[in-house]
Formats: C-alpha cells, structure tokens, sequence
C-alpha cells in the first residue's frame, strides 16, 4: 500500500482560522448565535402553496419563463517564527495521474511562502497597494493616504477573473475583488478603539473591485501588471453603484440620502464572483453585516429580526465607520445594510459605466454568482449562501444572450440579470435516516445521493414588476429578505455553502461547502444525507446533475463527490478513488476547472495542520476523485481566486500574516518581500520552466 502524503499534526499559528481572520473578515459569525433558528419542516403544503395555480397564473402575468431545449519561493529570508521543516519529496510521479494533474503534489507544510511543485516558477504579478491609476503615487505605508489608495491596487484580494484585450497582443484584462481590509496589518500603531478618520478613509478606498490590464511573459507564464492603462479602474467603498430590477425602489432600501432607492455606494466584502459570457464579471457581496452598528438601537420588531436573520447585531462595529458616515448607524439609517448582500455586475471594458446591484438575484451573503447558459441561451446564475445552515440558489433568466458585439447587443445583455425566477434548494436523501448517524459512515448503497427540487421564491418581469410565490410574502420582501422566504418554504439547511461552480465540460455543478461546526449540537440541526457528519470541521463537495442536463430544470440528483479531511479518517471520501493515493484536504472555499475538466479547489481555514492551500482533482474517467495538492500559502494566508489556463494558474493570496497577536510592528510573515517590509496580499501566476501546459 502506498503510503499516504504526510499530515501536518503540530504548528502553533498553523490550521483553522486564527481569531484575527474571524474579527475582521466575518466580525466573529461563528462565535453569534447561528441566525437561521428556523426548523425547515418540508410539508407539502408548504410547497403546494408556493405553487398553487393561482400564485402561477399571477407569474405568468408578468414573465413568461421558457423550459426549452515543490519548491518553495520566498522574497527573501524567512522570519525565524515562520521556519518549518524541510519538505520532503513526494512519492507520485509526476508523468501519471489524470490529464491536467500530472506534478508532483506539494507535501502539506507550513513554509512562509507560496509552494509549489518541482519544475515550475512564479512571479507576483501586483500587490496591495500597487499604482495602477493615472497620478496614484508609489506605495509608501508609511506615508499612505485615502487619495493615494483609491488609485492603488486594494486590500486582500480575493475572486479574479481574466477577459481578453483582443487588439493589445499579449494583454488581458485582470479584474480582482477586495473583501475586507485588515487595520492592524496596515497601520502602524493602529487603536482599533479609535481609528482615526484617514485611517477609515484609507479602508473605505481599499474595499470594492480593480480593474487592471496585464501582460504576459511570452517565454513564460508570467504575468506583470500594465500600470495606468487607460481600461484600469478602482471600485470602492463611496464609488457609486445602481440597484436594478425588482427590488430597485423598494421602501426597503431608500434612505435620506436616496430617498427614490436606487444608488448606493459603495460595494462591501466581495468574496467570490463570476465570469458571464457577454463579457461582464459578477461580484458577491458577503459578510456586509459587520459593518453596521447599532442594530440594538432598531426595536421594531419585524425590522429587528430581519436584521438578525442576517447577523446584523450588537452596538459599535469592529471598525467604527458609524463615527465617519450615518449611513453605517443602523440607528439613524436603518435600510442601509438592505442596500448591500447583492451581486454586482460589472462591465471592466466601459471605465465610464455605474456597476449594477442586481437584485432579482436575491439578497444573502453571496459568495459567488457563476452562470451557464439554457439551450436557448438563457443565463442560470448558481449562488451560495456562505453561512452555518444556510442555503444555496440559482436564477433562472427569461431572456436570451444577443449575439455579436453591436451597442444594441451589449444594452439587451445588460439587462439579463434583471428579469427571470429565483429559486431556493431543497434536498432529499435516497438511504434510510437510520444509516446517517453523523459519523459520516456511507449508507449501505455506498454514497451520499438522492434528488433535490428547486423551489421557486418569485419571478421579476419588465419594468420591475414582479411576483412572489413564498405565502405571506410580497416580492420586495423576497428580494431583499430572501432568506426568511427560504425559511419559508423548507430550503435545505446546508454546511456553508460557498463558491458553487458548473462546469463547462459536463453541465455538473459541485458546491463547496466549506464547513459547519455546529451541525448536531443541542437545538441545532443534525447530520442529513448532503451534510453527513455531525461537528463537521472538514466540508465537503456536493456534485448536482440536472435533470436532462438542462439548468433550467426544477428537478436534479445529486451527490456527494468528495467528503474533505484526513485520508486516513474512515469519514471521508474521494469519488471512490482509492484514499492511499489523494493529498489531504479541509474546508473546501472557491471552485475552478482547468482546460481538462479537472475541478480546482481552494482551502480557506485547514483543519488538519498545513497552511491553506490549491488542489486539482479529476471529475471524469478511471481517475476521478484523484486529487493533488499543487500549492501552499505563506503563513496566516487563504488561498483565493483560482484561475487555471492552459500555461498558468494564477491565485489571490488573501490575508498573508493574519495570525493572532501580529501586526505591522511585529509581523507573522516575510511574504512577499522578506523581512522588514510590510505585509502585502498579492495575485501570484505560476508555470512550467519547461513552458508546457499545466499537468501534463
């Protein structure tokens, strides 16, 4: 028997979020009371009542919806706490494995650097902070300024994206997310009681979207970015940003500001995202609920709760913006924090253009927003909600893409998003409850499968009018509180569901459910088929197949394809690919396929020891669910925004340093300068020496 890739058991500082990542980048959810208390009782008169003929005629009314056809690179000396032990080769040979996957897997380590497999190179294509806009200055943390920021590269990056720039040869068009902003990590003695107003200024500017032109090495995989070209551009936090469908308008997101409920600004926590295929790129907004105060303040009840059910809780925010801006005190404007929780759409070809908050697609902590086309050529949205029991979603659009690159065509895909159904998820396990015992033993079948439906909330039609199918509900409602209207009708409780991706090659969709370590505690749900283990620290990965393999479908089966954790854990599971032969894996995040088919996972929290890291694993053929560790990352990192082409994969660096008790005077990590300079997050590519494709 082969022996298995080594674990990493003992590092202090090492596997699982530190207290650091929690504070800031979720304002601590997982320490508050889990806010979906509902018991999701699935009754068929729930369902019948969302459905009755009456509620489907109203539908129609509006909207007509079709159903037809290693080496580690380090900048630089380690720091003496981030020293590890050396790496030792892999067994694997790097000329097997599935098509796409053939390198050596990276041993588990916790090295303070990018890790990555023997024979291949990499390059930081920007960091934190990088000019990337006419005028922005050079950066200088020392001497660095809100007007300096807003024209910079922003903090942590996280989903990123590459679109073709086909008249520059060599060139694309990068666009990056920036979720949150880690104050002590940026400041020099930084009170986080008493931030000062340029310091909350400088957060605001490091927050929201870049849009930056990069060019490509052509002897190489290496990308550099082009600074000050004239597609760049920066999205923050006081940018402007236009609510659209049918929630645009509503009484729920009007302020004093914006009393006709249709400009925000700002964008908050992007996570995740997506690429359309009319050239537009999505972006999700998550965690927003930690950057309102005063939600204590709010005492009307029905308001009250609405709040809650989204974490918006407690007094002072972590970063006390509410002292610089109204809007961010629930207590003078209580629908601002209804203004964020959307997916923004973004066209990074027009400088010039307002990004739109799409509303149609519902209101929750998205973590992504990825589409795929029906056969008629409508875009289906999959969505996840990233919290403990909650659910996950698609939209389905009543309109099809134009074709061609005419104005008129690219107006018509613009409004895509704004018109269709959304649905909630509601799974069904095919073994007797007897057999899931929460240990995460198979079923006597052999798998975690059964059938699922997709439960509609409500359809939005032209002009904004739309209609609801959740009882007691109207749309507005569903819209913008969409998750009590999944509440409502019995959605599945799931393990944070988090990026959700289709590939492009099979029509699958696999979830990345990242973890859930209140699954099966008193008064919280227990273990079920699609969530089969009780204290779940690992995650899993869902793979869901539509019925016919049409997106549009109401029905599908799923399964589970991957249970994460220690291979030698009897509790997980690899798509039946045989666990001597797999690198070990925890807490599943973003999702990517590469050119083969391969799906590309992310880590985000290692329980097992190791530093987060990349994976590839094969979905297809005599090798599925063979899956090998390619990357690691510095100490304190999470590993984002896989991109997998045929010559490169390119990773967003997320939170580098962000250890518990660091800071800019005593940094966790070297990476990605060395000692003595200031931590930075960063967009990393990697490539063969050799110049060949990735993996084979």
């Amino acid at each position: 028997m082969r022996k298995l890739l080594p674990i990493i058991t003992s590092h202090q500082g090492s596997g699982g979020r530190s207290a650091m990542t929690c504070r800031f980048r979720c304002g601590d959810a997982c320490f508050h009371e889990v806010p979906n208390t509902s018991d999701n009782e699935y009754v068929g008169d729930v369902i019948a009542g969302a459905l009755s003929r009456r509620s489907m005629m109203r539908a129609a009314a509006v909207v007509t919806v079709a159903t037809a056809a290693g080496s580690a690179v380090v900048a630089g000396p380690a720091a003496p706490e981030a020293a590890a032990a050396p790496v030792k080769p892999s067994s694997h040979k790097s000329k097997k494995g599935a098509r796409g996957l053939r390198f050596t897997p990276v041993v588990p380590n916790t090295t303070d650097s990018v890790t990555i497999p023997d024979g291949y190179a990499q390059n930081v294509v920007i960091r934190w902070g990088e000019p990337i806009l006419r005028g922005a200055p050079a950066f200088d943390a020392d001497k660095q300024t809100a007007k300096a920021q807003a024209g910079q590269f922003g903090y942590n990056n996280d989903f990123l994206s590459l679109l073709p720039l086909h008249r520059e040869r060599g060139r694309q068009v990068l666009v990056a997310n920036h979720e949150y902003t880690d104050e002590i990590l940026m400041f020099k003695g930084y009170d986080a009681a008493n931030p000062t107003r340029e310091q909350v200024e400088i957060a605001w500017a490091a927050h929201g979207l870049s849009v930056v032109v990069v060019e490509e090495e052509r002897k190489s995989g290496k990308l550099s970015a082009v600074s000050r070209h004239q597609l760049n551009r920066r999205l923050t936090a006081t940018s402007e940003f236009r609510l659209t469908g049918p929630a645009a308008g509503s009484e729920y997101v009007r302020t004093k500001a914006d009393p006709r409920g249709t400009k925000v600004l700002g964008t908050l926590n992007n996570c995740a995202g997506g690429t359309t295929p009319w050239g537009t790129t999505l972006h999700g907004e998550e965690n927003f609920n930690q950057y309102f105060a005063n939600a204590e303040k709010v005492t009307e009840p029905t308001a009250a709760a609405r709040l809650k059910r989204y974490g918006v809780i407690g007094a002072a925010s972590e970063r006390k913006w509410e002292r610089f801006d109204d809007r961010f005190d629930l207590a003078k404007e209580p629908n601002e924090a209804n203004r964020f929780g959307w997916v923004v759409e973004l066209d990074p070809y027009d400088p010039e253009s307002t990004p739109r908050k799409r509303t149609a697609l519902g209101r929750f902590k998205h973590e992504a927003a990825q589409p795929r086309l029906t056969h008629d050529g409508r875009p289906v949205v999959y969505m996840g909600d990233d919290e403990k029991f909650d659910y996950f979603y698609k939209f389905v659009s009543s309109k099809r893409v134009a074709k061609g690159t005419s104005r008129a065509a690219h107006e018509h895909n613009l409004t895509l998003l704004d018109e269709g159904t959304l649905y909630v998820a509601k799974l069904t396990g095919d073994s007797p409850a007897a057999e899931i015992d929460g240990t995460g033993k198979l079923p006597a079948d052999g798998e975690f499968d059964g059938s699922g439906v997709w439960i509609p909330l409500a359809t939005a039609g032209p002009k904004g009018h739309a209609v609801s199918h959740v009882d007691g509900m109207s749309a507005e409602e569903v819209y913008v509180f969409t998750r009590q209207a999944g509440d409502k009708v019995g959605a599945t409780k799931m393990d944070r569901p988090e990026d959700i991706e289709p590939s492009p090659y099979t029509g699958k969709v696999y979830v990345a459910l990242t973890n859930n370590s209140d699954r099966g505690k008193a008064g919280k749900a227990g273990a079920d088929e699609a969530n089969p283990r009780n204290l779940n620290k690992h995650g899993q990965i869902l793979e869901l197949t539509e019925r016919r393999n049409r997106p549009e479908s109401t029905t599908f089966a799923w399964s589970l394809f991957l249970v994460a954790g220690d291979p030698e854990d009897p509790a997980t599971y690899f798509a039946g690919f045989p666990k001597d032969k797999v690198s070990p894996i925890s807490c599943p995040d973003n999702v990517a396929f590469d050119p083969h088919g391969n799906l590309w996972i992310s880590t985000d929290g290692n329980q097992l020891g190791s530093h987060d890291g990349l994976f590839g694993v094969a979905t297809k053929g005599d090798r599925r669910g063979e899956l090998k560790q390619f990357l690691t990352m510095p100490k304190g990192a999470e590993t984002c925004g896989p991109l997998v082409q045929d010559r490169r994969v390119i990773v967003s660096v997320q939170h580098p340093g962000e250890v518990d008790g660091a800071s800019v005077e005593k940094p966790a990590s070297a990476w990605p300068d060395g000692p003595g300079k200031i931590v930075r997050p960063s967009v990393v590519s990697v490539w063969r020496k050799d110049g060949c494709d990735i993996g084979v």
